[in-house]
C-alpha cells in the first residue's frame, strides 16, 4: 500500500488540469487514468475562451498554440434557406476571442507533460480503479488493478473525475438527479477538400439536425438521432444515414459512399444530470463526475476545467499544511461552481426542448428562427460572453511553488 497528499481518479480534462495544478503548487499527487493514453475518437475537442485565459495564466498558451489547431470566431446555424450568426466572439473582448478545436489527445498530453515537470505529479495510465478505502464513513483512498496486480493508494483526499460513468462515484454511494435529453448523437467523419465551406456550423432542417466542424484535412460530422434511436436507424440500413447527410451538406453528396456502415460511427449516449451533493468526507467529485452536460454548446470540456481551478484555488494550500481537509471545505468548492453548472444546463435545456426536441419529434414542422441573433440587443452580448466565458470564469490563484527548496 503507498500513499499520497492526493489522488485522482480519470485522466480527462478536470482530473489532467486539477492535477497539474496541484503539482505546480507543490502537492503529491497521483493521477489514475484506466487507458494506456488518452486516444478516444470523437471526445469533445472545443477549447473555449475561459480555457485559453487558464492556459495563458498557466504559461502554456504559447505550446497550446503550437498544437494543430483551428480557430473559430463565428457561431452559425444554417438552415435550409438562411445563415443565421448566433455568437460573433470576435467582439467578445478577450484576449483570446475564438474557440479553438483541439483533438482531446493532444490537449491532455498538453497538460500531463506540464504536471511531469514537477517531482510531486505522478500518472498511472492502464489502471482501473475498482473501489475506495473507507474509514467509517471518510473515504482515504482507492483501490486499483493493472498489470501487476491488486493495489490500494491512501491518499488524504480523493478526487473523483472519471467522467459521467464514474466508478468512484458509484462506490462513495452518490447518484446523480437526471434532467433528461431527447436525442442522442452519431459521430464520423468524411474527407474535406478545398472547395468546401470553411466555419464549423449547426445544420438544422426539417426533421434533422447535424453538426459540422472542420478538421481542415476532413469534417468531423455529429448527426442527431432521438434519443435511444440508434437501433432504429441501424435497422433501416447505412443508407438512412447516407441520405440525410447528401440532402444538408450537398457538398458531401458524392463521399457519403465512404461510410461503408454502421462500424464506421461511434454513437454517443447523451446525459444531462449532476449530483445534489459532490463530496463525501475526504472526496470531492468534479467534471462529469459531477454534472454530465449536454453536447449543446460544447462547453463541456470548460465547465470540467473549469471546476479543477475552483478546487486547486480553494484546496491547494491545506493540502500542502498536511492537515485533515474537513467536508466544509470540499463543500464550498460544490457551493462555488453549483451556480454555473444549473445555469449553463438551464440553457441546454431550453435549446433542447424549444429546437432539438421539436425538429427531432415533428419532421413536418419547418424550422423558424430568428434571422440573426447575434445581432439582437442585451442577446447578443450575453450569447457570445455565455458561449466563449461561461458563468462564472475561474482564475489561476495557487502560485508555483519553489520546487527546488521543497525536494532538495
Amino acid at each position: 500500500m503507498s500513499r499520497n497528499t492526493c489522488v485522482i481518479a480519470g485522466g480527462g480534462p478536470a482530473g489532467a488540469v486539477l492535477a497539474l495544478l496541484l503539482a505546480r503548487s507543490g502537492v503529491q499527487v497521483t493521477l489514475l487514468e484506466k487507458h494506456g493514453d488518452f486516444l478516444r475518437d470523437f471526445r469533445g475537442d472545443t477549447i473555449h475562451p475561459s480555457t485559453l485565459g487558464v492556459l495563458d495564466e498557466l504559461g502554456l498558451a504559447g505550446e497550446f498554440h503550437r498544437l494543430p489547431h483551428r480557430k473559430t470566431r463565428r457561431m452559425e446555424i444554417h438552415t435550409d434557406d438562411a445563415v443565421i450568426p448566433l455568437a460573433d466572439l470576435s467582439k467578445l473582448g478577450s484576449r483570446y476571442p475564438y474557440i479553438a478545436f483541439v483533438p482531446q489527445w493532444d490537449f491532455l498530453n498538453l497538460i500531463t507533460t506540464a504536471a511531469a515537470r514537477y517531482p510531486g505529479f505522478r500518472l498511472l495510465m492502464n489502471t482501473e480503479v475498482t473501489g475506495v478505502i473507507r474509514e467509517g464513513d471518510a473515504v482515504r483512498g482507492l483501490r486499483y488493478r493493472d498489470a501487476g496486480g491488486e493495489h490500494e493508494l491512501r491518499a488524504t483526499l480523493t478526487v473523483a473525475a472519471d467522467g459521467r460513468h464514474s466508478d468512484v462515484r458509484r462506490a462513495a454511494g452518490l447518484v446523480p438527479v437526471e434532467h433528461g435529453a431527447p436525442m442522442d448523437v452519431v459521430w464520423f467523419r468524411l474527407p474535406r477538400e478545398p472547395a468546401d465551406p470553411d466555419e464549423t456550423f449547426l445544420r438544422v432542417s426539417t426533421g434533422h439536425l447535424m453538426v459540422s466542424i472542420n478538421r481542415e484535412s476532413y469534417w468531423q460530422l455529429a448527426y442527431v438521432i432521438p434519443k435511444g434511436g440508434f437501433e432504429a436507424l441501424k435497422g433501416r440500413g447505412i443508407e438512412a444515414l447516407r441520405a440525410p447527410v447528401a440532402r444538408m451538406l450537398p457538398y458531401l453528396a458524392d463521399r457519403t459512399e465512404l461510410i461503408g456502415d454502421f462500424g464506421d460511427v461511434s454513437v454517443l449516449s447523451v446525459a444531462l444530470n449532476r449530483l445534489r451533493r459532490w463530496h463525501r468526507p475526504g472526496l470531492l467529485v468534479i467534471g462529469d463526475a459531477a454534472h454530465a452536460m449536454s453536447p449543446v454548446f460544447g462547453v463541456g470540456i470548460n465547465l470540467a476545467v473549469q471546476d479543477a481551478v475552483a478546487a486547486a484555488n480553494l484546496l491547494a494550500g491545506p493540502l500542502l499544511s498536511g492537515e485533515e481537509i474537513p467536508e466544509s471545505l470540499l463543500a464550498r468548492v460544490q457551493r462555488r461552481r453549483t451556480p454555473p453548472t444549473v445555469i449553463t444546463q438551464f440553457a441546454q435545456r431550453m435549446v433542447q426542448n424549444r429546437l432539438i426536441r421539436p425538429v427531432l419529434t415533428d419532421g413536418s414542422r419547418p424550422v423558424r428562427l430568428p434571422r440573426d441573433i447575434s445581432r439582437l440587443p442585451l442577446i447578443a452580448p450575453l450569447a457570445r460572453r455565455f458561449v466563449g466565458l461561461g458563468v462564472r470564469p475561474e482564475h489561476v490563484r495557487t502560485p508555483e511553488a519553489d520546487i527546488r527548496a521543497r525536494y532538495r
